[in-house]
């Protein structure tokens, strides 16, 4: 049995085979160093704070990596840009969006890495695969764990499990 994951990052597609990018996205992020030890279910989420569009399928990553929480989100990015991401429209339809949330206890606040995610606590499609895989997970500078944040959320958008949502 592995040690419990550490870090976690947040996986959504609106554009093409959204299953098939999330795994793809997975793949990629393995393949420039962060091992994968859990995955949430593949959640069905309306939009939030965004303009008209396709619904988005959600999921959580957690791991370990060796790489630095910079040298994470490079991952991240490269990642994006490799499965073709497009950022012309704010907030627009995506391919694939990945999103640092935690990284152990670390607190940033650095241009371009803000650690925790600035808006994971308001955000169900995060919550809730964040807290299928790791409920205690803890936000560092609120001190609540995944599944406290989710009771507390004010955000109540649509997350719901698709008839098939666990990924292969």
């Amino acid at each position: 049995m592995g040690s419990a994951p550490h870090v976690f990052i947040s996986l959504g597609a609106n554009v093409g085979d959204r299953e098939a990018n999330l795994l793809a996205a997975r793949r990629g992020l393995e393949a420039r160093g962060f091992r994968v030890t859990a995955m949430s279910s593949l959640y069905l989420t309306e939009p939030v704070d965004a303009p008209p569009q396709e619904w988005f399928l959600n999921a959580v990553a957690g791991g370990e990596t060796a790489l630095s929480p910079e040298a994470l989100l490079q991952a991240c990015l490269e990642t994006e840009r490799e499965m073709g991401r497009v950022r012309d429209v704010p907030r627009g339809p995506r391919t694939i969006d990945l999103d640092l949330l935690l990284y152990a206890s670390e607190v940033r606040d650095a241009p371009g890495l803000v650690l925790p995610h600035p808006r994971m606590h308001e955000r169900r499609f995060v919550l809730v695969p964040l807290a299928e895989i790791a409920p205690a997970a803890r936000h560092p500078i609120l001190g609540l764990t995944a599944a406290e944040m989710l009771r507390r959320c004010p955000d109540r958008s649509q997350v719901m499990l698709p008839e098939r949502s666990r990924p292969r």
